[in-house]
C-alpha cells in the first residue's frame, strides 16, 4: 500500500505525538509500504535523520514562543497549505492523521475530493481538553463539530485507552471502525540503563504543562517537603506561571526549564529520585476530558519511580506500578508521598525490575504494530480508490 502521514508534528520534533507517529511510520515501511509524511518544518538547529523507507515532506508553520506548532493560529498556518500539499501528492490508498480536529477535518475534506479512505489516530480529544481548560461554549462548539466530523468521516479510528474509546463513540464513532491500540514509550530511548544527571536529589515533571495538569499542585507540595528540588522539563501554557509560582513559593528549589531531545530526557529520568504527573480535577462539561500522560510511561521505562496526583487511568496505572503512587490532587497529600520517596528511595535492583515491567507493558513498538495492523485490516473492509461511505 501506498501511505500518507499528515500531522504538523513528526521526528525529530520532541513531542510525544511525532514519537508515536514516528514508530508507526517506522512499522509500515519494514512491513514494506511506501510511506510518506507530509509535516512542519522542526525547529531551529534540529538534526534531521528520516527513518528509513520513510519519505518525509516539510512545509513551513507558525510557531508559539515555546517554539511549538500549538495554538489554533499554528495550527491553521499548518492545515490551510495542507489541503494543497494532499490534492497534489501521489495518490495513497490510506491517510493516517493525527489532531487537532482542525486537521482531521482538512484530511476529510481532500479525501472526500480525491476518494481515498482515512484513519484518525484519537490520540487526544482537543474539544474535551478545551472545555477542561475553560475554554468559551462557543470555541468548544467549534471544536467539537470539527472533530465530530473527523471522527465520524473515518474508515478506522485509533484509540489510545478504553476512556478514549468511549468518548469517541459519545462523538459519533461506530464501534466497528475503533481498533483499540494503547499507548507507550519507545524503549530503545528509555531505559535504565545510560548517563543520568547527577545533582541533590530533585522530583521531575518531564513533559506538558497546561491547565488540563494543573502542574502547580507539586510547587504547592514542596512547603510540605524538606531536601528535594523540583524539576520541570519541557513546555505548556502553564511553564510561565510554573516559574513564578517557584520563585514565589520556595525559592531556589524550581527550576522550569526546557523542552529536550528524547535521549536528554531520559538522562534526567534516570537521575530523579521520583517522576511526577498530574490531573487537575473538573466538574460539569470539563469532567469528561480523560487523558493519560505518556510522561509516566517513559519514567516507568526508565525504572523511575512515579507519583500521580489526581484521578483517572493515570492513577489507575501508578497504583498497579510496581514503583507506582497515585494520590489525591492535594498538596498536602502530595507532599507526604514526595517525602516518603526521599526518606525510602528505590534501590538500583529495584528500579531494574521496574523498567523490566515496564518494556513487557508499554513498549510504543508494540503500540505501532497494533496500529499498522489496524491500517493494513482496512483493504479487506474498503474497496481501495472508492471513498469510504462515510466520507461524504
Amino acid at each position: 500500500m501506498r501511505i500518507l502521514i499528515a500531522s504538523r508534528l513528526f521526528l525529530p520534533e520532541p513531542a510525544v505525538a511525532a514519537t508515536r507517529l514516528g514508530a508507526l511510520a517506522r512499522e509500515l515501511a519494514a512491513r514494506g509500504h511506501e510511506v510518506e509524511v507530509l509535516t512542519s518544518r522542526p525547529p531551529r538547529g534540529s538534526i534531521v535523520e528520516d527513518e528509513p523507507g520513510v519519505r518525509v515532506r516539510r512545509w513551513p508553520a507558525l510557531r508559539n514562543r515555546q517554539g511549538a506548532v500549538r495554538g489554533y493560529v499554528q495550527y491553521l498556518s499548518f492545515d490551510v497549505p495542507l489541503l494543497a500539499r494532499l490534492l497534489l501528492a501521489r495518490r495513497a490508498d490510506v491517510v493516517i492523521v493525527e489532531p487537532p480536529p482542525t486537521t482531521g477535518t482538512v484530511v476529510r475534506w481532500a479525501s472526500r475530493l480525491r476518494r481515498t479512505p482515512y484513519v484518525y489516530y484519537a490520540a487526544d480529544i482537543l474539544s474535551d481538553a478545551a472545555a477542561h481548560a475553560g475554554t468559551s461554549r462557543t470555541v468548544v462548539g467549534v471544536v467539537r463539530r470539527l472533530e465530530r466530523a473527523a471522527v465520524r468521516g473515518a474508515a478506522r479510528v485509533l484509540s489510545v485507552s478504553t476512556d478514549f474509546t468511549e468518548r469517541l463513540l459519545a462523538l459519533g464513532a461506530q464501534t466497528d471502525t475503533i481498533a483499540e491500540v494503547g499507548n507507550g514509550a519507545d524503549t530503545r530511548i528509555y531505559t535504565p540503563d545510560g548517563p543520568a544527571v547527577d545533582a541533590a536529589p530533585y522530583a521531575l515533571y518531564a513533559g506538558t504543562a497546561s491547565e488540563v495538569h494543573g502542574a502547580a499542585v507539586f510547587v504547592d507540595a514542596l512547603e510540605h517537603v524538606d531536601g528535594l528540588r523540583l524539576v520541570y522539563l519541557g513546555s505548556g501554557t502553564d511553564h510561565a506561571a510554573l516559574q513564578e509560582a517557584g520563585e514565589r513559593r520556595a525559592p531556589g528549589r524550581v527550576d522550569v526549564l526546557p523542552t529536550v531531545a528524547p535521549a536528554e530526557a531520559a538522562r534526567w529520568l534516570r537521575g530523579a529520585t521520583v517522576a511526577l504527573a498530574s490531573a487537575r480535577p473538573a466538574s460539569g462539561d470539563a469532567a469528561a476530558y480523560r487523558f493519560f500522560p505518556a510522561k509516566l510511561h517513559a519514567a516507568a521505562a526508565c525504572g523511575t519511580p512515579v507519583l500521580y496526583a489526581g484521578d483517572g487511568s493515570g492513577a489507575v496505572f501508578a497504583e498497579d506500578a510496581p514503583l507506582g503512587t497515585a494520590v489525591p490532587y492535594d498538596p498536602r497529600a502530595v507532599g507526604a508521598a514526595l517525602q516518603r520517596a526521599l526518606d525510602h528511595p528505590a534501590t538500583g535492583e529495584q528500579r531494574a525490575a521496574f523498567a523490566a515491567w515496564a518494556h513487557e507493558r508499554v513498549s510504543l513498538a508494540a503500540v505501532a504494530r497494533r496500529a499498522a495492523d489496524a491500517v493494513e485490516a482496512l483493504p479487506a473492509a474498503l474497496p481501495w480508490g472508492r471513498a469510504h461511505p462515510r466520507v461524504r
